[in-house]
Protein backbone atom coordinates (compact mmCIF):
# COMPACT_ATOMS: atom_id res chain seq x y z
CA UNK A 1 0.00 0.00 0.00
CA UNK A 2 1.56 3.30 -1.35
CA UNK A 3 0.93 5.74 1.48
CA UNK A 4 0.81 8.57 -0.89
CA UNK A 5 -2.79 6.73 -1.24
CA UNK A 6 -3.81 6.52 2.18
CA UNK A 7 -5.16 8.50 4.45
CA UNK A 8 -2.59 7.34 7.58
CA UNK A 9 0.68 7.13 7.54
CA UNK A 10 2.14 3.57 7.76
CA UNK A 11 2.34 3.19 11.84
CA UNK A 12 -1.16 4.62 11.98
CA UNK A 13 -2.19 2.29 9.35
CA UNK A 14 -0.64 -0.81 10.85
CA UNK A 15 -2.17 0.23 14.63
CA UNK A 16 -5.47 0.56 12.67
CA UNK A 17 -5.46 -3.01 11.03
CA UNK A 18 -4.43 -4.66 14.27
CA UNK A 19 -7.28 -2.91 15.81
CA UNK A 20 -9.73 -5.40 13.85
CA UNK A 21 -10.83 -8.68 15.92
CA UNK A 22 -11.25 -11.90 14.37
CA UNK A 23 -13.23 -13.47 17.80
CA UNK A 24 -15.53 -11.76 20.17
CA UNK A 25 -16.84 -9.16 17.72
CA UNK A 26 -19.71 -7.15 18.20
CA UNK A 27 -21.73 -9.12 15.36
CA UNK A 28 -20.65 -12.50 16.89
CA UNK A 29 -21.50 -11.41 20.58
CA UNK A 30 -25.22 -10.39 19.18
CA UNK A 31 -25.59 -13.74 17.79
CA UNK A 32 -24.11 -15.67 20.95
CA UNK A 33 -26.94 -13.51 22.95
CA UNK A 34 -29.36 -15.16 20.87
CA UNK A 35 -28.47 -18.59 21.38
CA UNK A 36 -27.84 -17.73 25.10
CA UNK A 37 -31.43 -16.52 25.13
CA UNK A 38 -32.79 -19.55 23.37
CA UNK A 39 -31.10 -21.73 26.03
CA UNK A 40 -28.82 -24.01 23.84
CA UNK A 41 -25.22 -24.67 24.77
CA UNK A 42 -22.39 -23.91 22.25
CA UNK A 43 -18.84 -24.54 21.89
CA UNK A 44 -16.15 -21.32 20.45
CA UNK A 45 -13.81 -21.35 18.49
CA UNK A 46 -13.27 -25.20 17.83
CA UNK A 47 -9.65 -25.53 16.66
CA UNK A 48 -10.73 -29.09 15.34
CA UNK A 49 -13.34 -28.40 13.20
CA UNK A 50 -13.08 -26.68 9.92
CA UNK A 51 -12.39 -22.99 9.56
CA UNK A 52 -12.77 -22.52 13.62
CA UNK A 53 -16.48 -21.80 13.27
CA UNK A 54 -17.56 -19.15 16.01
CA UNK A 55 -20.04 -21.05 17.56
CA UNK A 56 -20.39 -25.01 17.34
CA UNK A 57 -22.91 -27.44 18.59
CA UNK A 58 -21.25 -30.90 18.86
CA UNK A 59 -24.06 -33.16 19.80
CA UNK A 60 -26.45 -31.31 16.84
CA UNK A 61 -23.39 -31.33 14.42
CA UNK A 62 -24.13 -28.11 13.27
CA UNK A 63 -22.01 -24.68 13.50
CA UNK A 64 -22.15 -20.71 12.96
CA UNK A 65 -20.35 -18.58 10.89
CA UNK A 66 -20.42 -15.31 11.82
CA UNK A 67 -18.68 -13.35 8.75
CA UNK A 68 -17.77 -9.44 8.39
CA UNK A 69 -20.06 -8.42 5.53
CA UNK A 70 -16.85 -6.00 3.63
CA UNK A 71 -14.41 -8.97 4.89
CA UNK A 72 -16.04 -12.33 3.15
CA UNK A 73 -17.66 -10.07 -0.38
CA UNK A 74 -21.34 -9.82 1.40
CA UNK A 75 -23.77 -8.33 -1.30
CA UNK A 76 -24.92 -6.11 0.56
CA UNK A 77 -24.06 -2.15 0.50
CA UNK A 78 -21.16 -3.03 2.73
CA UNK A 79 -20.37 -5.84 1.80
CA UNK A 80 -20.05 -5.11 -2.44
CA UNK A 81 -17.65 -1.46 -1.51
CA UNK A 82 -14.13 -2.08 -3.17
CA UNK A 83 -11.74 0.76 -1.05
CA UNK A 84 -10.79 2.98 -3.45
CA UNK A 85 -6.85 2.86 -2.48
CA UNK A 86 -5.18 -0.85 -3.26
CA UNK A 87 -8.26 -2.26 -4.76
CA UNK A 88 -6.10 -5.45 -6.31
CA UNK A 89 -4.76 -5.76 -3.17
CA UNK A 90 -8.72 -6.08 -1.54
CA UNK A 91 -10.44 -8.05 -4.34
CA UNK A 92 -7.51 -10.03 -3.41
CA UNK A 93 -8.32 -10.41 -0.13
CA UNK A 94 -11.77 -11.03 -0.19
CA UNK A 95 -11.57 -13.23 -3.08
CA UNK A 96 -9.28 -15.70 -1.11
CA UNK A 97 -11.65 -15.34 1.89
CA UNK A 98 -14.57 -16.49 0.01
CA UNK A 99 -12.22 -19.42 -1.69
CA UNK A 100 -11.64 -20.30 1.94
CA UNK A 101 -15.17 -20.37 2.94
CA UNK A 102 -16.13 -22.54 -0.03
CA UNK A 103 -13.55 -25.07 0.71
CA UNK A 104 -14.60 -24.91 4.68
CA UNK A 105 -18.46 -25.82 3.73
CA UNK A 106 -17.50 -28.56 1.33
CA UNK A 107 -15.87 -29.95 4.72
CA UNK A 108 -18.63 -29.91 6.74
CA UNK A 109 -21.13 -30.87 3.86
CA UNK A 110 -18.34 -34.29 3.67
CA UNK A 111 -18.44 -34.56 7.50
CA UNK A 112 -22.26 -34.43 7.42
CA UNK A 113 -22.80 -31.58 9.77
CA UNK A 114 -25.10 -27.82 8.64
CA UNK A 115 -23.96 -24.60 8.89
CA UNK A 116 -24.82 -21.41 9.10
CA UNK A 117 -23.79 -18.44 7.86
CA UNK A 118 -24.62 -15.26 9.15
CA UNK A 119 -23.75 -11.94 7.83
CA UNK A 120 -22.73 -8.98 10.24
CA UNK A 121 -25.45 -6.74 8.20
CA UNK A 122 -27.96 -9.52 9.54
CA UNK A 123 -26.83 -9.81 13.18
CA UNK A 124 -29.71 -6.45 13.71
CA UNK A 125 -32.24 -7.98 11.96
CA UNK A 126 -35.21 -8.98 14.43
CA UNK A 127 -35.51 -12.22 13.16
CA UNK A 128 -32.11 -13.39 14.39
CA UNK A 129 -33.34 -15.83 17.28
CA UNK A 130 -35.90 -16.87 15.06
CA UNK A 131 -33.88 -17.77 12.49
CA UNK A 132 -31.27 -19.54 14.82
CA UNK A 133 -34.45 -21.59 16.70
CA UNK A 134 -34.83 -23.02 13.35
CA UNK A 135 -31.48 -23.85 12.36
CA UNK A 136 -31.00 -25.19 15.86
CA UNK A 137 -34.26 -27.14 15.68
CA UNK A 138 -35.93 -25.47 18.66
CA UNK A 139 -39.29 -25.15 19.08
CA UNK A 140 -40.54 -22.01 20.32
CA UNK A 141 -43.44 -21.36 21.81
Amino acid sequence: MSASHDVFDAPTRSKVMRAVKSQDTRPEMAVRRAVRALGVHYRLHRKDLPGKPDLAFIGRRKAVFVHGCFWHGHDCARGSRVPKTNRDYWLGKVSRNRARDEKTRAAYKEMGWEILTIWECETRSPDLKDRLAAFLDIVRA
